[in-house]
């Protein structure tokens, strides 16, 4: 974003200039950020070198002024290498102080912690650099694309858009269920797995669902918005229900913390709830036609919560896997 904002940067300065907000130490051109509540130095936010050149907190700060006169945002949410927190409390700072942004909007620092390989070093390639995303997803792909292809007789245009479909959900899922500002080990194989706490396990669970549900439509049973949701007819029907009841909480928490990782984690344990249900409780052959309804009803409801979590988190479930 802030490559697109250099336009802006002569016009910033010179009434950063004129309105007595930066003044020149050393030949360079800063803003002082300090406050008299700070219990360590904050020191002045640079602008502009002694030899003219822009720096980071320049273009951070155009694009401040690009983004106010484009958007008016009420809040600015800015995910970036939690070591670059100084750097943003120093720009926010100045933004605030200039009034580039105005008072009442929020301008938040999300820091992300770092990718590390196995060996609990940064994430590299076998050659030792830096792997491009492009790379990342399409050697899950492949990785998922071997595991359909050696468990299932599917055509391979199929298999390959289930591949990619799980392989997104695979690295998704995998990133986004840590806490962002906490360092994590990057460990594909653990990501793709169909078992424990991943996307491709949330995946099958939405699978195995839609699954149900067709078999009852094949059996001529119909579901509508009149079908009554019974109380719950064991202890694990109990749980999924629990669960599905804190759903609206959860999302509320997750809102207003900027934490998905709390979509995720919901999102795993209404999985498991559901799956102990579904292994103890003989859904389809249920003979009372009213609680097999019910049960027809709550699989619904435990699916469009699931893909309402899924679509937030940026990844989708195929037909079948």
């Amino acid at each position: 974003g802030e490559s697109d904002a250099q336009a802006y940067i002569p016009d910033m300065i010179d009434k950063l200039k004129k309105d007595g907000f930066a003044h020149e130490d050393q030949g360079a051109l800063v803003i002082d950020v300090q406050e008299e509540t700070d219990t360590k130095e904050i020191p002045p936010c640079m602008i502009q070198k002694s030899d003219g050149a822009s720096l980071y907190g320049t273009t951070d700060l155009a694009t401040l002024v690009q983004r106010v006169e484009d958007y008016h945002p009420d809040k600015v949410i800015y995910v970036v290498d939690k070591r670059q927190e100084l750097h943003f409390t120093q720009v926010f700072r100045s933004a605030k102080k200039t009034g580039i942004v105005p008072a009442e909007t929020e301008l938040k620092f999300l820091g992300f912690g770092t990718m590390n390989g196995k060996d609990g070093k940064p994430f590299k390639t076998r050659e030792g650099g830096v792997m491009r995303l492009e790379t990342l997803i399409s050697e899950t792909a492949e990785k998922m694309y071997k595991k359909i292809s050696e468990n299932h007789a599917i055509e391979e245009e199929e298999a390959r858009k289930t591949a990619n479909m799980i392989g997104v959900a695979a690295l998704k899922y995998g990133d986004l269920s840590n806490q962002a500002s906490k360092d994590y080990i990057f460990d594909i194989e653990r990501f793709a797995s169909f078992e424990g706490n991943t996307g491709p396990y949330i995946l099958y669970t939405i699978v195995r669902i839609k699954s149900l549900l067709a078999k009852y439509k094949e059996q001529g049973g119909v579901l509508n918005d009149d079908t009554k949701l019974l109380a719950p007819a064991n202890e694990s029907e109990t749980g999924v229900c629990l669960t599905l009841s804190r759903f609206a909480d959860m999302m509320e928490t997750a809102y207003k913390e900027l934490a998905p990782h709390k979509i995720c984690q919901y999102i795993y344990e209404l999985s498991e709830s559901f799956n102990h249900f579904y292994h103890e409780t003989k859904i389809l052959l249920e003979e009372d036609e009213e609680r097999k309804a019910s049960y027809i009803k709550l699989l619904s409801l435990v699916q469009k919560v699931l893909e309402s979590c899924i679509d937030l988190l940026g990844f989708e479930a195929p037909d079948k896997m």
